[in-house]
């Protein structure tokens, strides 16, 4: 493991950091019951958070942090292969947020702990450890705690960043003010090693601190696909009689009131007849703003939580968790949300890897390098706004062949990108079957 030695300045402003955070718990606090107020499972485990709840004690596990539902999905194809490969040691993964949680007992059950990560007090972090004697932490792409790293060079844990990014803006964001570009110098290069998705992450992080790299590719490249969420997105298009169905997925506060707009200038009154407008919000807490928007926009529109689709609906708000494969899988075209505001988009690999053309708004920077090999594969097409996106989903179902030649574009370059995992898991293994 990569280890340095401290300098006064780094300990110091790691003890201002930490002075910082305990003067702001109180706004945390509020925050947090702000937040409860729309989405009760903000007020639930706050122990956790604190780390003042219990844990059964643990040895040799394997720490994963996923911070919220992204990365709790992007997780799956390396804790499918360390359960398989390393089925003794147990799995524990943290998070941050209450839909987060929700998706890993989704997607795992009680084959792994599941628990909220406590807030970054070196303290709480050290506990943690003493509780879970991990072998290794994961850190799912790009989180960067200094008090959690620190606690883990002080107990010997290796450390890894996982399926790493780095933006251009947040590289600059990090560097711009002198005491965050320490604090951040300070936990990347106490990591044992980050892997990095592009050449160009890897570089970005590098030069912010990290002491090893290595590029391991988008483990989202290698999520499975539900049979069964296929099925039934199959199964919600029979229903439609022909309609073309047009999916916006995984929209932003924001974003739905532009696409709503956008469809009706783009749309005919008749040709709103003849397709389905499927609405999936990111967050739970607004499908019924969206639900609002979409009465306002004086579309017929029903709800994945009271009906399948009938023909006489215009749209369809999707407001159900863990579904998207299905939701995918029934759409003609598919938009993807986060883009038409500076968000940074949201995964279009889900997508290109059911074979479905990919629309996406401007603002792609979580996502650059994948968009940019998905537009030149000719598997997607990016506008600079709503009613860009629907001039071109208006020609793309109108035109079968056009779709029929951008899905297979799309699927083509999925499965050209697979492999992560597999070059992740050669950096992860050594770690675990070396005596600590």
């Amino acid at each position: 493991m990569v280890t340095e030695q401290l300098t006064v300045t780094d300990l110091m402003l790691r003890a201002l950091y930490s002075l910082m955070l305990f003067v702001a718990t109180p706004l945390i606090v509020v925050r947090l019951l702000w937040r409860g107020l729309k989405q009760p499972d903000y007020r639930r485990h706050w122990g956790e958070r604190w780390g003042m709840s219990a844990i059964p004690a643990l040895e040799h596990s394997i720490w994963i942090h996923a911070v919220s539902v992204g990365e709790m999905r992007a997780a799956q194809p390396l804790v499918k292969r360390l359960q398989t490969e390393f089925d003794d040691y147990p799995i524990v993964i943290t998070c941050m947020t209450p839909t987060g949680r929700a998706t890993a007992a989704e997607l795992y059950g009680d084959s792994v702990t599941c628990r909220y990560l406590p807030y970054d007090f070196f303290t709480l972090h050290r506990r943690l450890i003493a509780q879970l004697k991990p072998k290794v932490l994961l850190v799912m792409e790009t989180e960067i705690w200094p008090n959690l790293l620190a606690a883990c060079a002080t107990e010997a844990v290796p450390a890894l960043l996982v399926n790493a990014r780095m933006s251009e803006k947040s590289a600059r964001g990090y560097g711009k003010l002198a005491p965050v570009r320490i604090l951040v110098k300070e936990a990347l290069g106490s990591l044992h090693i980050v892997a990095a998705q592009t050449a160009e992450d890897a570089s970005r992080l590098a030069t912010l601190g990290a002491k090893r790299t290595a590029v391991t590719g988008n483990v989202k490249f290698d999520m499975p696909i539900d049979p069964a969420l296929i099925a039934i997105g199959k199964d919600w298009r029979r229903q439609l009689m022909g309609k073309k169905v047009l999916l916006a997925a995984s929209t932003r506060d924001g974003e739905e009131a532009l696409l709503i707009d956008g469809y009706l200038r783009a749309f005919s009154a008749a040709e709103r007849d003849s397709i389905l407008f499927v609405v999936v919000p990111r967050h739970p807490q607004r499908f019924d703003d969206v639900a609002r928007l979409l009465t306002s926009g004086d579309l017929k529109f029903s709800r994945r939580s009271s009906a399948v689709p009938s023909t006489i609906d215009q749209a369809w708000l999707g407001d159900s968790m863990g579904e998207m494969a299905a939701y995918i899988a029934m759409a003609d075209v598919v938009f993807v949300g986060g883009s038409l505001l500076p968000l940074g988009g949201q995964n279009l690999i889900e997508a290109c890897a059911q074979g479905k053309p990919v629309l996406m708004g401007p603002s792609t920077f979580n996502f650059a390098d994948a968009s940019k090999q998905a537009i030149a594969a000719g598997g997607m097409l990016q506008a600079a706004d709503a009613d860009g996106v629907m001039r071109l989903a208006g020609d793309l179902l109108k035109n079968a062949a056009k779709r029929d030649e951008m899905g297979a574009a799309a699927l083509a370059f999925a499965r050209a990108h697979a492999g992560a995992t597999e070059k992740t898991m050669g950096l992860i293994a050594p770690l675990l079957t070396t005596p600590r």
